[in-house]
């Protein structure tokens, strides 16, 4: 069973956007999932251990290796779903991804990923967490 909560409705995603690299956002680090349309899967990536501009270096060389058509950011919400203080940090991370890199950028609510994630045993909860953030992303599609 998952606890993850329902998807928000998404803006339409252009049939061209086939690769997806999604965020985890964080103050200490940012887990990184790559995935696509086609399989539907996502593959957890290494974690990004960084802040401020040294994290966007490290985003910015993964960006350029694997060419994805889009990005997809997890933004958490309270339970009830209420935005927070990290609502609203994860939403700017969005939207510096999308003027830094010019790509689209979808957001996706990412309530108790991280549960699901130490759930499930993983050894990396931030990718783990970014993982599932963009796989129900790509269930969400058409």
């Amino acid at each position: 069973m998952s606890l993850l909560a329902p998807a928000p409705s998404l803006p339409e995603v252009p049939a061209h956007c086939q690769l997806f690299v999604a965020f985890d956002f964080g103050l200490k680090r940012t887990g990184v999932a790559s995935g696509n349309r086609l399989t539907r899967t996502a593959t957890p990536q290494a974690t990004v251990n960084a802040q401020g501009d040294a994290r966007f270096v490290q985003i910015a060389q993964r960006i350029a290796e694997w060419q994805p058509d889009a990005l997809v950011v997890g933004v958490p919400f309270h339970p009830d779903g209420e935005a927070h203080e990290n609502t609203a940090r994860a939403r700017k991370f969005a939207r510096q991804l999308r003027g830094r890199h010019g790509l689209p950028v979808f957001e996706v609510d990412e309530r108790y990923t991280t549960t699901e994630a130490l759930a499930l045993g993983a050894k990396d909860a931030d990718a783990a967490s970014a993982c599932l953030i963009l796989e129900q992303f790509l269930r969400s599609l058409p």
